[in-house]
């Protein structure tokens, strides 16, 4: 069973992810996809002479930064000796933590990570969720094999980033959902946008579903679908559509 660990001062943020929708159920054994999410309280690890899980920075500065050998304990100990992963731990095991200087979350780079990770015999994931002003940048060295970033913009904590790291790549791995295809016909597939959908009613204030849609024409649907994938790209992103000029 794939692994994903979650080293956090917040486990019950994740209860949401585990709880609700596709990927929730998935998580919870309901599909065929196997895999398990488990949340380290980043609390349980601090020294016993020292009740945080933070200091103040060395040098001096606003803010508080996390500690270290409190990450590292809870790394050793939390995810390591409880899962078993023994003193080869990190032939087995991914470190990501959501940050700055990470490379830009995407759809291809979602793809990818899915890739990496969810064939047979790769490494369990491990996510470090950093608060305050961040991390002690030994750490970052000694132990973080992957940085991902969401874009520039700054939020409190890890715990946000990674839910959506999870929750993006997890419908790219095999038995999340249940075709195959949902994954392969949305937004940002071919570097396009989705065409727009419809359901019932047929009328919507005064808004008619466009005639083609109902026509059973399946040939025509596609080629309705395609045009107005590329119609709305040019409208909303056409920044897409230059990637395929590069």
């Amino acid at each position: 069973m794939k692994k994903i660990w979650i080293i956090t001062l917040f486990p019950n943020y994740f209860d949401s992810l585990i709880n609700f929708g596709i990927t929730g159920s998935a998580l919870r054994g309901e599909r065929e996809a196997k895999i398990e999410i488990k949340t380290v309280q980043l609390r349980n690890y601090t020294p016993k002479d020292y009740k945080g899980v933070d200091d103040s920075p060395y040098g001096g500065g606003v803010g508080m930064v996390m500690r270290a050998d409190v990450l590292k304990e809870a790394l050793l100990k939390g995810v390591v000796q409880d899962g078993g992963y023994g003193e080869d731990f990190r032939h087995k095991l991914h470190i990501v933590f959501p940050g700055p200087r990470g490379k830009t979350w995407n759809n291809e780079y979602c793809k990818d990570f899915a890739a990496r990770f969810s064939v047979p015999d790769s490494k369990d994931l491990v996510f470090i969720c950093g608060r305050y002003e961040g991390i002690d940048e030994r750490f970052l060295n000694l132990y973080v094999d992957e940085q991902i970033s969401l874009g520039d913009f700054i939020l409190t904590g890890g715990e946000i980033p990674t839910m959506a790291i999870i929750d993006s790549a997890l419908r790219f791995f095999n038995g999340v959902l249940g075709k195959r295809e949902s994954a392969d016909q949305e937004s940002f597939q071919s570097n396009m946008l989705e065409h727009p959908q419809y359901t019932r009613p047929k009328v919507f204030d005064g808004v008619e579903v466009p005639e083609v849609l109902t026509s059973g024409h399946h040939q025509n649907i596609e080629k309705y679908q395609r045009e107005e994938a590329m119609r709305i790209t040019k409208l909303h992103r056409p920044d897409l559509l230059e990637k395929d000029k590069k």
